[in-house]
């Protein structure tokens, strides 16, 4: 036996068997199915489906299969290899059954249960064997290519196998000397041993399935099978110490299962795929989506939709067609702000005042802020910056809120010479309001900075 050749071979059946535990591994469904007549959108063909969904697990489906074979044997591979310890193969009859679950699309695991003989001679030392043998082994099944003929199924699949298992045989035959041998019942003065030989095998293979309808289809396929000894012919040489032989075959596969679901072997996702985007039922789910995606966009632009352009959407607006360029508060509705006592701009201590939600100082308190740093300066008084906020917002908030208008107060009192060791923070939030915080002008009121002569 070549040893590239099992190795090669081996190869194959271990990417067989990763290939079918990351297969194992779907979520299988179990979605029932119904069988309708579907008319193409561009045929005029007609075709038996299933409410089967591409990526809708195996339970919807019919997976398990039993088959029956028999076929020719012979000790020669199609794809050469070492030589025979015989000259003469000749050619037998094998046979056998299998069970195979489908794991996906393409790949399923086969158990096959073959046996038959394969027997041959040499013509100059006519010594002649022929040897019984039984195996078992289980095989990965890939289906690499297929032939629709535009049908909604597949109608021919090409496939490839490879596994391993166990083999029994018993050769017997003829020396070259006459001598007869029975490995299993003795013979010429051996002892009998009552046992068949037993060895690992590898089967590889390929072959082609018709579907002939639902639940049948016609195969036919070629397996080559390398034992691992090379007694299976009764004779071990020095050049030939691994034996081998093929099988060629026909039989027919009957799927097993509820006739409602379709067989998973046979199913063409691409045809599914455009059943799924054809079905009516869908469509119908497709548009009422997008109806309701419309209502939202509707929605949404109706909650962005501000007529007099104040920033405010209609929804919310309490003010509506405010004029252009005016200062609104949330509610779309015009501050009003208290005009400047110009009499008391620059009066020392006077209060500060911050627009909503803001600690930055207004460039119309800086003749107060300069006057009052004026007046520290030179008196060398100790004072209390504090800071107050309006109602809005929560309590939490509008005090560090305050906290950073006092804040800011003292920066610029710093900034312009005063010694910090002369001021002192002190952050009241919302309490001890000096207006009503009912109105926007009492809120506008109460947004300020005090000073507190110590």
């Amino acid at each position: 036996m070549n040893y590239s050749t099992l190795r090669k071979s081996v190869a194959l059946s271990f990417a067989s068997m990763l290939v079918a535990g990351v297969v194992s591994a779907q979520t299988d469904s179990t979605a029932t199915t119904t069988t309708t007549t579907t008319t193409m959108a561009d045929t005029t063909m007609s075709a038996t489906t299933t409410n089967a969904k591409v990526f809708g697990g195996r339970g919807q489906y019919r997976t398990w299969s039993i088959g029956i074979n028999a076929g020719a044997t012979s000790a020669n591979l199609a794809t050469g290899g070492s030589r025979n310890d015989y000259q003469n193969n000749k050619i037998e009859l094998g046979y056998g059954i299998s069970v195979r679950d489908q794991l996906g699309h393409n790949f399923g695991l086969q158990l096959d249960v073959r046996g038959g003989k394969v027997s041959g001679d040499n013509t100059v030392d006519q010594a002649s064997y022929s040897t019984r043998f039984y195996q078992a082994t289980l095989s990965g099944v890939v289906n690499v290519a297929t032939i629709d003929f535009i049908r909604r199924k597949n109608s021919v699949n090409f496939f490839i196998n490879a596994g391993a298992g166990l083999a029994m045989y018993n050769p017997t035959g003829t020396t070259a000397n006459g001598t007869a041998f029975d490995y299993k019942n003795g013979a010429a003065g051996n002892a009998a041993t009552n046992k068949w030989v037993k060895e690992y095998v590898i089967p590889v293979g390929a072959g082609v399935k018709f579907r002939l309808s639902e639940a049948v289809a016609l195969n036919f396929g070629y397996t080559q099978n390398f034992i691992d000894g090379g007694n299976f012919d009764g004779r071990t040489t020095g050049q030939n110490r691994k034996d081998h032989y093929s099988y060629g075959y026909g039989g027919l596969e009957f799927t097993l299962g509820s006739s409602s679901k379709p067989s998973l072997e046979w199913v063409n996702p691409v045809a599914m795929m455009y059943d799924e985007l054809y079905d009516a039922a869908l469509r119908q789910e497709v548009e009422a989506l997008k109806g309701r995606v419309t209502n939202v966009e509707n929605a949404v632009n109706d909650l962005k939709k501000d007529s007099d352009g104040d920033g405010v959407s209609d929804q919310f607006d309490k003010c509506p067609n405010t004029p252009a360029g005016s200062v609104v508060d949330g509610s779309g509705c015009v501050i009003v702000f208290p005009k400047a006592d110009s009499t008391a701009a620059g009066v020392a201590y006077s209060n500060i005042q911050f627009e909503f939600d803001s600690s930055v100082l207004r460039t119309s308190s800086y003749p107060a802020l300069d006057a009052t740093s004026a007046d520290l300066r030179s008196s060398g008084k100790t004072v209390e910056v504090q800071g107050f906020a309006s109602s809005e917002g929560t309590a939490a908030h509008n005090m560090t809120l305050s906290r950073d208008r006092a804040n800011s107060v003292k920066t610029y009192l710093v900034n312009s010479g005063v010694s910090a060791s002369k001021l002192k923070v002190k952050a009241f939030g919302e309490t001890k309001p000096i207006a009503d915080n009912s109105t926007e002008e009492g809120r506008i009121a109460n947004r300020r900075v005090a000073f507190q002569v110590r």
